[in-house]
């Protein structure tokens, strides 16, 4: 059975979601009303998956998934908040979220969410996708995917979760084009317009961690997408 963390300050909202994915995903749901207990419980027990609520007393989820991104690297992370600002959204992938959704939801799409996720998660670790290929030289840059890392001689630079699987993408298609589409199906499984927005941040953050090289660059393809320039 897989265990899930809900951390939601809503008493109510919160023992409605813990009984609706107990009852209809067969999942163990540990269930917190504030980010320092939702800590507390991370640290003492094994999760599948945590649903952090964004704005919540004591520690905000935003802060609480970044200290939960220092104890486990890997641990999916759906956030969930009434917050709609584009800047909210693009704060929740950089801090390493795999997912966002807005409140008021149907509890149905949650359920269908954490549920595409883990048939992901399985598809990886039954082999079914290739390993992924993790180092990569960038013009005088190195990228190491593994650890999320560009060096450029003795400078490092740590990257968020999606931009290091932005930044694999365009190494892949190194001097081809990389369509926005598969970019953003790839990575953040819809290609709505909250999610172009967001990846356009994260594309001018990669440009500027790259810019110390003039032979490398981002380029956008009217229409296309974006190709990763190396000459």
């Amino acid at each position: 059975m897989k265990k899930i963390l809900l951390v939601e300050d809503d008493p109510n909202l919160g023992l409605l979601l813990q009984d609706y994915l107990q009852l209809k995903g067969k999942f163990d749901v540990v269930l917190c009303t504030d980010g320092e207990e939702g800590l507390r419980a991370f640290n003492k027990q094994n999760f599948d998956l945590c649903i952090l609520d964004v704005m919540m007393p004591k520690k905000d989820g935003f802060t609480l998934g970044k200290d939960i991104r220092k104890i486990n690297a890997q641990v999916p992370i759906i956030f969930a908040t009434a917050k709609t600002m584009l800047e909210d959204k693009s704060a929740a992938y950089d801090l390493g979220g795999d997912d966002y959704i807005t409140k008021p939801f149907r509890i149905e799409e949650l359920l269908l969410r954490i549920n595409a996720m883990f048939k992901r998660i399985s598809s990886k670790t039954d082999g079914i996708e290739e390993a992924p290929e993790t180092q990569f030289s960038i013009g005088d840059y190195t990228f190491d995917y593994t650890t999320q890392i560009i060096t450029n001689a003795d400078q490092q630079q740590k990257l968020s979760t999606k931009e290091a699987e932005l930044l694999r993408l365009l190494c892949l298609k190194k001097n081809t084009v990389l369509t926005r589409e598969e970019a953003l199906l790839s990575i953040w499984h819809d290609d709505n317009y909250f999610n172009g927005r967001s990846m356009d941040v994260f594309l001018s953050k990669l440009r500027k961690y790259l810019r110390g090289d003039s032979n490398v660059e981002i380029i956008n393809v009217h229409g296309k997408g974006y190709k990763l320039l190396v000459s």
